[in-house]
């Protein structure tokens, strides 16, 4: 037990090492804490699971509910800089406050409520956090929470915690390691959001047969893109790439599955998407004459997403990639998907127990491309050899993980931009 007035700091790093695994999927253990704690549902709890495009679904969605005038809880994960991003609170009631992410002192009395009844339970650090986010939330009196999936959905910690409303954004190959090695084998677990009678939609324009199958095995009410919904007359969110477009319409069709139809009133969607944006998306930060373009791309989906965004830039000059990935991702087709559009890769080594070592992953990069890899064996090392290769009108790309596109980001906003 941590000594009274210890900083968030000493918690997370104690949480860290309270479970043998940084990672072990199941329930059994946050729903016998969950239910020694005293914790109030709102009347919306809506759950956003799927491989890519969770985090813009939490965003747009808790959004518009706040721009509808409710008091919104949104839980999302991993962080770009600050753990606190991760539990934060959009009051509609006061549409000037924005989102206001937990105070570390609204954390730690969550963690120490935690603590206080779960009696020798061994929980995982995220599964700490979810339960902290459902402290926070419960005590605010929320009239809505969105809750992103950690990974799946049928064993992840949030799913203890009963949605009346779901998304599912996609599926593809990610976790294979936890989640399965082909799509159908992942949509069961993602499909383990939905429960009988509430509104599920599905995203995606291609739907696992698995997904199809559980909906209609539980009655649950599954929209589907193309027949109970679409893109049509959807206005462009403040998200980077076409294909959010096609999240904000998943985000909306959610929304007016709920009941929830002041949240996606015409106008208040034209004014309220626009002006949605997410840290470590196809962000842009402009540095002397350097363009840093920072994108949190994981795996081959989502790299092919990125793909697709470079290649209508229209970008003249050269693309040096900075690039750190975790050891259970597919790094040669993430990576691959990517080439063509780099001109020097840079491999380093993500902020996480789970990163593959810079020179293991220089390997593996240059055997699976087209171009040749530097190593660099710290994330401050990558950005100055970065700054030394890009010139003039080129670009930076860094991408391949939250543990390296936070940490980079976190140091550019710590210098003077131009």
């Amino acid at each position: 037990m941590l000594p009274a007035g210890a900083p968030l700091s000493a918690w997370l790093k104690r949480l860290e090492t309270l479970h043998p695994t940084e990672i072990e999927l199941g329930l059994d253990r946050v729903q016998a804490v969950l239910e020694r704690l005293d914790i109030v549902r709102p009347e919306h709890v809506f759950i956003i699971a799927g491989t890519n495009g969770k985090g813009s679904s939490v965003a747009m969605a808790s959004a518009l509910l706040a721009a509808a005038g409710l008091r919104v809880g949104a839980y999302t994960s991993p962080h770009i800089i600050d753990y606190n991003e991760r539990i934060a609170i959009l009051d509609g009631r006061d549409p000037d406050s924005g989102r206001q992410p937990a105070g570390d002192a609204e954390i730690i009395a969550a963690f120490e409520k935690i603590d206080a009844v779960r009696d020798g339970v061994s929980l995982t650090y995220f599964e700490y956090g979810t339960l902290a986010a459902a402290v926070v939330f419960s005590e605010a009196e929320l009239d809505a929470w969105v809750l992103e999936v950690g990974m799946g959905g049928r064993l992840d910690a949030t799913n203890a915690i009963e949605p009346t409303a779901a998304l599912i954004t996609n599926v593809a190959l990610d976790h294979c390691a936890w989640l399965g090695h082909d799509v159908e084998t992942i949509a069961v677990e993602k499909a383990g959001v939905m429960r009988p009678g509430i509104p599920v939609v599905y995203g995606g324009r291609d739907v696992p047969q698995a997904i199809l199958d559980h909906a209609a095995a539980i009655g649950a009410r599954l929209l589907l893109r193309g027949r109970d919904y679409d893109v049509g007359g959807v206005p462009r969110p403040g998200l980077v790439g076409e294909f959010q477009v096609g999240n904000a319409a998943a985000v909306l069709a959610l929304l007016r599955g709920a009941g929830l139809r002041q949240a996606t009133d015409a106008a208040l969607v034209a004014k309220v998407l626009p002006q949605v944006r997410l840290a470590g998306r196809g962000q842009r930060i402009r540095e002397g004459g350097c363009e840093w373009l920072l994108d949190v791309a994981h795996n081959p989906a989502a790299a092919a997403a990125l793909a697709t965004m470079l290649a209508g830039d229209g970008h003249e000059g050269r693309t040096v990639a900075l690039v750190a990935m975790l050891d259970d991702k597919d790094v040669e087709t993430t990576v691959g998907a990517l080439d063509e559009h780099v001109d020097l890769w840079l491999a380093t080594t993500a902020q996480s127990g789970r990163a593959i070592e810079a020179g293991e992953l220089a390997r593996r990069v240059a055997n699976a491309t087209t171009r040749p890899c530097l190593i660099a064996a710290s994330i401050d090392e990558a950005m100055e050899l970065a700054r030394r290769e890009a010139a003039g009108n080129d670009r930076i790309l860094v991408t391949g993980s939250f543990y390296v596109v936070g940490p980079v980001l976190e140091r550019l906003y710590s210098r003077p931009q131009s």
